[in-house]
Order: C-alpha cells, then structure tokens, then sequence
C-alpha cells in the first residue's frame, strides 16, 4: 500500500500566505490603490444605501399615524355652477355626512369626522397654570384612523361620544405646561372656561424641524360642537376600507364623493368642492419613488465596485507577468495547474476581501454617526442599512473578488515552464 499524504489547504499554507505576502510588497503602491478603488466603491455604494433609506424613512414616518387604507375628505368651495346653483359655494361637511358614507361606501372599517377648533382663544388652564393647545373634536374611531398610543389612562369611548361627556385626552407637553409634576389624569382642566376631566394621555412626537411643535388635545365630538357652538359641523371626515388596492381605492373614493355631491347639491366632477386625500395613492407613489430613487442607487454603487473589481484584475494581470518565471519554474518542480490558480485567486480574494471589509466598516460606522446626530425628520429618519444588506454586498464583493482573478489564473495555469523559463 503506498503512503497516504496530507494535502495543505491553501487557506491555511503559510507558504502560500508569504508568497501572496512578498507579492504584494513588491508592487505596494499598485496593491494600495487597486484596493482603495475597492474599498472607494463599497464605501460609497453603503452610505448611498444609507442616505436613500434615510429619505425612505423620513417619507414613511409620515404615514405613521394614519392608517394607509384611508381616505381623508374636507369641504371646500365649488368652482362650477349645478342644477341653478352658482358657483362659489362654501362646502360644509356634517356628521350626518358620516353616517351617509358608511352606508354608501362597501367595505369600509372605521369612520370618523373630526372639527379642529382654529380659534386663538383655545385656552386650557389648570389652577393658575395656562397653555394654548389645538383642540380637536374626534369620535372613538379616530384612534384606529390616526392611530394615537394611550400610554395612560384610555381614549375617547362610545359612551363619552353619546352621552356628550366633557373629557379630553392630552400629551406630555401638555401634562407639564398644566401640571407640573403632577400626574393629570382624573384631574378638570378649563378649556375656554368650560372644565373637562383628563381621562387618557397619548403618545405625542413633535417633527423634525419644528421641535418646539405642539401637541393637539383631543375630545369627544359631540361635546366640541356644543361648547364651541358647531351645530353638527365637522372640518374633516376620514374613513378606511378593506381594499386597500389602487382599484379599491379609486372605487371608495367615487363612491364617497358621488355621495356628498348628491347631499349638497355640487358637480361631482368640481374638484375645488371637496379636497381629497388618498393615502393609498399616496403610499404606492411614495413606494416608486424610492423605489427608483434605491435602483439608480444600487446602479451608481455597483459601477463603482466594477471599477474596482477591474483594477484587482488588472494588477493580477501585471503580477502573473511579472512573476511568470517563477511560475514556471514552480511548474517545472511539480506544481499543478490547480496550485497555480489557488495561489493567484486567494491573492485577489484577499485583498478585494480586505479591502471591501475597510470599506464596508466605515460606511457603517459614518451611518451609525449620522444617525445619532441628525435629528429625526419628515424628510430624513435614521439613516442605517439592514445588516443583511451589507453583508450581502460584502459576499457580493468576495464572490467579485474571485472572479477578478479567474481570468489571470488560467493565464498562469497555462504557462508551460519552457517557455517561462525563456522569459526575460
């Protein structure tokens, strides 16, 4: 039986590591600027990925607390004469408005109609504390619709809504303007100098570039249209429905403003009589956007990393050259083929490798440092990549990196050791 012989792998030849070693430190200069290219295109393809999902982020935050199924409807002024009625208009939503539309409109989840009290006067105080806050009239749908988070007490119900309750529900700013460091709920606050209990407080963030934006207060709508003398008017009525398809969109909002045109006598073509917002609609483009917006990112970045990915394969070109005799002796000594193509790989792979890890690393690093200093905004949020995604691009990079030396490898393969031997 002849002798069984352990095989080194190249990974772990430490001869093979000094040879790759001794060849890089002959062409250093070349080494460090093919890897710099390299490590240029991965640096630039992170941070790109990263600032398009900074603006992804921004974007989407806005529909946060709004539930992206919805449509938003407000009266507006109508710009064509009907049926003998001028132009010019004023549209009043009512909340008899409501009910018609969860009759009308198939499919529908949650309704509400809300009346925003504009007024400079709406004055909240408690014993001698004051604080002007938006007032909003809301019905208890409201909070599937805009989803507020209750971090105490509850929201506004069913029965505070039909029994015309004088509850209101406020935010931390609020709570320290009127209270101090007392805890509010269960405590009467004036609103215009009419006392409403504090029965819940919610989840308030301020945007971006207006920190010092205040938090609206919330009570029921009933009771908002008699203190505030409204009859049975509301400013808005929001809705959401099960389809929440384009088609299904665009069906619930013809259906909802066919209804209101019939109730208050307006071309149902007028756009200037009802302004709608479709959150559907607005959803899917803000989806195209950037989803063009991460391509042409990837595009950029990729062009960069080939532009990398050539220069490694250029200098191994050069260095299978240079050291052709010594391929060719190394031949001549038994060496195979494989050997010759393992050593030239492995010499691409590592420094396309440690190259692109560099450069990975930092663009994390600069995304990581962006984040913790520019603050949250409805334009640019937390400016990170998935991990996932780096260590994709990273895989990306060595699979390249491999490929890159492929072409020169089987150029030293083919090196038969006379003829290198020749060489001068």
């Amino acid at each position: 039986m002849g002798k069984a012989t352990n095989q080194v792998s190249p990974m772990f030849d430490l001869e093979k590591w000094r040879e790759i070693f001794d060849s890089i430190g002959k062409n250093k200069l070349r080494t460090v600027l093919t890897g710099f290219a390299v490590f240029w295109g991965i640096f630039m393809l992170i941070v790109l990925l990263g600032a398009g999902a900074g603006l992804r982020n921004g974007f989407e935050y806005n529909f946060k607390n709004t539930a992206t199924n919805s449509i938003e409807l407000y009266g507006g002024e109508t710009s064509k004469p009907w049926k003998g009625l001028p132009a010019n208009r004023a549209i009043q939503l009512t909340e008899e408005d409501i009910e018609a539309l969860r009759n009308a409109i198939p499919g529908i989840e949650h309704i509400s109609g809300k009346f925003r009290v504009w007024r400079g006067e709406s004055q909240l105080q408690y014993g001698m504390n004051y604080g002007s806050f938006s007032i909003r009239g809301i019905q208890p749908e409201n909070q599937q619709l805009e989803h507020q988070r209750i971090v105490k007490g509850r929201f506004i119900n069913e029965v505070d809504e039909e029994m015309d309750r004088k509850v209101i529900v406020i935010a931390e700013d609020c709570r320290k303007e009127l209270f101090k460091e007392e805890d509010a709920l269960d405590k009467w606050i004036n609103v215009n100098g009419v006392p409403f209990l504090v029965v819940g407080q919610y989840e308030f963030e301020s945007g971006g570039h207006n920190m010092m934006e205040r938090s609206p207060v919330f009570i029921p709508l009933n009771a908002a249209q008699k203190v505030f003398n409204a009859k049975s008017y509301v400013d808005e009525i929001m809705f959401s429905f099960a389809d929440n398809s384009i088609v299904g969109a665009n069906i619930a909002r013809e259906r909802a403003v066919h209804t209101l045109a019939r109730r208050h006598d307006f071309d149902p073509t007028d756009d200037r009589a009802l302004w709608v917002n479709n959150n559907v609609e607005n959803v899917k483009t803000v989806g195209t956007i950037f989803g063009g917006i991460t391509a042409f990112l990837w595009f950029v970045g990729i062009g960069s990393l080939i532009a990398g990915i050539v220069g490694i394969s250029n200098i191994m070109i050069i260095t299978v050259k240079d050291r052709t005799k010594e391929i060719g002796i190394r031949k001549a000594l038994g060496a195979r083929p494989a050997d010759v193509v393992g050593q030239i790989l492995l010499e691409s792979i590592f420094v396309t490798g440690l190259a692109g890890w560099l450069g990975l690393f930092l663009g994390v690093l600069l995304l990581e440092g962006l984040a913790s200093v520019i603050p949250g905004s409805e334009f640019f949020r937390d400016p990170t990549i998935k991990i996932e995604v780096a260590l994709y691009a990273l895989t990306a990079l060595v699979i390249a990196g491999g490929l890159a030396g492929l072409f020169p490898a089987r150029q030293a393969a083919a090196i038969r050791p006379i003829e290198a031997l020749r060489d001068e």
